[in-house]
């Protein structure tokens, strides 16, 4: 648990882990390494986490903390139409990914903590909690296009909003996995399929 209030510091600390643990691992990475990384003291270290196993896990809620501001702050702009705003929302969602796909790794990481790690249900529950909350994001913006017309009635907003968040997932992966796989070409051809699919009948 933190000891200190500093949120520079903390953060700064955290920025570094994120690089050791993306470059080297959870299993290889040192907490030397990232006190060297944040160019402060190993003890420091301590004084904001209990250990490595708490600063990695705080990494992963600040990397999920992270996905799910980059989909609010889109999502919460009002003066354009649904369609727009849903090209913004998958475009930002990829785009925050591409730039700093390096740091994908990470992912992989927190998806080996859910099965392996002895936090592992600590993991898994916050995992669920922030697909959870991305999916209400998203799912609103799509209710509230509903309660304007701009989307059929007979949508399931929620499970859409689903879909979306794992076809972002899986077109990540993809990117992280390939580096000629181009994916945010491929979700925007991906979404004017669904656009089309959502619109009512009478748009049609």
């Amino acid at each position: 648990m933190a000891r200190k209030a500093d949120p520079n510091r903390r953060k700064a600390i955290l920025d570094a882990a994120g690089q050791v643990f993306a470059r080297k691992g959870y299993a290889n990475a040192r907490i030397i390494e990232v006190a060297e990384a944040a160019s402060v003291g190993k003890g420091t270290i301590y004084e904001y986490f209990r250990s490595k196993e708490d600063l990695f896990f705080a990494v992963f809620e600040g990397t999920m903390q992270g996905a799910e501001d980059t989909i609010a702050a889109i999502a919460t702009v009002s003066d354009e139409p649904f369609s727009e705003r849903m090209r913004q929302l998958s475009d930002g969602m990829i785009q925050s990914w591409l730039g700093q796909l390096e740091m994908y790794a990470l992912v992989m990481e927190f998806w080996s903590a859910t099965a392996s790690s002895p936090s592992r249900k600590r993991f898994k529950a916050a995992f669920q909690k922030g697909y959870r909350d991305l999916r209400i994001v998203v799912g609103d913006l799509i209710e509230a296009a509903q309660a304007n017309g701009e989307v059929s009635a007979e949508c399931d907003a929620q499970a859409v909003a689903s879909a979306l968040i794992g076809t972002w997932d899986a077109l990540l992966l993809q990117a992280w996995l390939d580096p000629d796989f181009d994916a945010l070409a491929t979700s925007r051809s991906f979404l004017k399929v669904v656009l089309r699919g959502l619109q009512p009948a009478a748009s049609s």
